[in-house]
Order: C-alpha cells, then structure tokens, then sequence
C-alpha cells in the first residue's frame, strides 16, 4: 500500500492541481513530481516566466503558494506495481468534501492526466462552484512534446 502526501494548499488558493498518485521517483523523495524528466515544475516556472525552475522543494511549493495554486492527489492510498497510473488497485480517495470546507476560495481544478479526472470525477462528480480543468499528464510516461504540453497547460491558467 503506497500513501500519498498531505495537501500543499494555503488559505488563498483558488486554483489546485490534482495528480492521481505519486510516482515512485516522488515517493523515493518525499517529493511531488520529483522524476527529472516531468514537465511538471518546468511547465508552471515556464507559464509564470520564473525560469530556472529551483532545486528545493519547499521553494516550488512557495512559488505555488504565491500564484495561489495548491497541490494534491485525487488518491490517499492505493496498491500499485511501478508508477503508472494503469496499475492502481484497491484505492481510497482523498477527504475533498473537508478540503473545499476548509478552503472555500478553491475555484478551479486543473487535472493532471484523464486518470486523475476520471478518479475524482467517479467519485465526487461535478462541485458546484469549481470549474475543471483535464491537462495532459506531465509524465515522462506521456510522449507529446513539452512545447505542446505547455501550450495545453497554458488555457487553464490564462
């Protein structure tokens, strides 16, 4: 049973980024998107022109923090072999009715890949008041060009 981490969300987020379950390079790290060929992190510094992307962690997650965007994953806790997102099983999801009552500025989902939509959107359905958002994944596990995913990701934030 792998776990995933608690919610990067503060009182002025409006916007939170939801992946499905951290991968094996992210829990080896204790860190979101930490495989060094996920867009991820180049893809938000990229969209705020922050450029180079840092190194530390608590520092992304600040830079998150000050563009009022929040991180999370759909799912608290699942079996999986490797990190797709195929090989999930026996899964429970995250506590989101708490999560929006204790953060009611949350105005927007962006997903991260469909299996992230297609979790929460299974179990929660559509919340009134939040508008979702399904991005391409950001994994090195998806091919499509990182110009092309950035240009995707863009129409969510802008």
């Amino acid at each position: 049973m792998i776990r995933s981490f608690p919610p990067f969300v503060s009182s002025h987020t409006e916007i939170l980024i939801l992946g499905t379950m951290p991968g094996i390079a992210s829990l080896e790290k204790q860190e979101y998107y930490a495989h060094p060929r996920n867009h991820f992190w180049k893809i938000i510094y990229t969209l705020f022109d922050n450029m180079p992307v840092s190194a530390v962690f608590n520092e992304k997650i600040s830079f998150l923090q000050d563009n009022r965007i929040g991180l999370w994953d759909v799912l608290e806790n699942c079996d999986r072999k490797g990190s797709l997102d195929v090989h999930i099983k026996n899964q429970t999801e995250n506590d989101f009715e708490s999560l929006f009552l204790e953060f009611p500025g949350i105005t927007k989902i962006v997903f991260n890949g469909k299996e992230s939509y297609r979790y929460f959107s299974k179990k929660f359905g559509q919340i009134e008041g939040i508008t979702y958002y399904v991005m391409p994944s950001t994994s090195p596990a998806n091919t499509m060009s990182f110009e092309n995913k950035l240009k995707i990701w863009s129409s969510c934030f802008f």
